[in-house]
C-alpha cells in the first residue's frame, strides 16, 4: 500500500510539474488581453469638419414685397442658377395640370432651341403607346398646350412622355 501511495504521489508531482512547465512557456500559455481598461474618461479629439460642396441656394423668404400677394410672400421659385440650367436644357416641363385628368390636359413646357421636333405621347404602365397628343416642330420659348383626352383611354395611371430633340422627360398622370 505504501508503494501505491508513493507512485500516486510521484505521479501527482510529475503532472503538476509538467503543467507548471507548460503554462510558463509562451506557446502554451494564454496571451494577455490587448484591451486596457482605464477609469479615466477619454476626450474625443476634434476632427476635421467636413465641407459640403454643393451649389444649393439658401432659403430667402421675401417679406413685404411690393409685387407680393400678401404680407408674407413665399420664397422665389426661380433662382439665378435655375435659370442658367433652364437655358442650357433643350426641354423643361414647367407644369402639367389638372392632375388627375378628366377630359382636358394642359401642359406648360419650355423649349430651348428654335425648330425643335417635339412629341408628346400618353403611355400605359406596360410601356405601350396609347395616344400621341403632339408631333410637331416648336420654336424656342414657353408654350402652353391644351389637349382633349381621347375617349378610348380608360381611367387609371398613365405616363406622359415629352420628347424634344434628343431630350426626353416622363411624368405620371392619373386619368379619371
Amino acid at each position: 500500500m505504501k508503494l501505491y501511495a508513493k507512485i500516486t504521489l510521484l505521479t501527482k508531482l510529475v503532472c503538476t510539474w509538467c503543467i507548471v512547465l507548460l503554462c510558463s512557456s509562451n506557446s502554451w500559455s494564454q496571451q494577455t488581453d490587448s484591451i486596457h481598461i482605464s477609469l479615466k474618461s477619454r476626450t474625443k479629439k476634434a476632427g476635421r469638419i467636413p465641407e459640403i460642396k454643393a451649389n444649393i441656394t439658401p432659403y430667402k423668404p421675401l417679406f413685404m414685397t411690393t409685387g407680393g400677394s400678401g404680407m408674407f410672400n413665399t420664397y422665389s421659385t426661380v433662382t439665378k442658377s435655375a435659370t442658367v440650367v433652364a437655358k442650357d436644357k433643350l426641354l423643361n416641363i414647367l407644369k402639367i395640370y389638372p392632375n388627375p385628368v378628366e377630359d382636358q390636359l394642359n401642359i406648360i413646357l419650355s423649349i430651348g432651341k428654335d425648330g425643335t421636333q417635339t412629341t408628346i405621347k400618353i403611355i400605359d404602365l406596360l410601356g405601350n403607346e396609347v395616344a400621341t397628343l403632339l408631333n410637331e416642330r416648336l420654336n424656342a420659348g414657353e408654350h402652353t398646350k391644351n389637349f382633349a383626352v381621347p375617349s378610348r383611354i380608360n381611367p387609371g395611371i398613365y405616363f406622359l412622355r415629352v420628347i424634344a430633340g434628343s431630350e426626353s422627360q416622363v411624368k405620371r398622370i392619373s386619368v379619371l
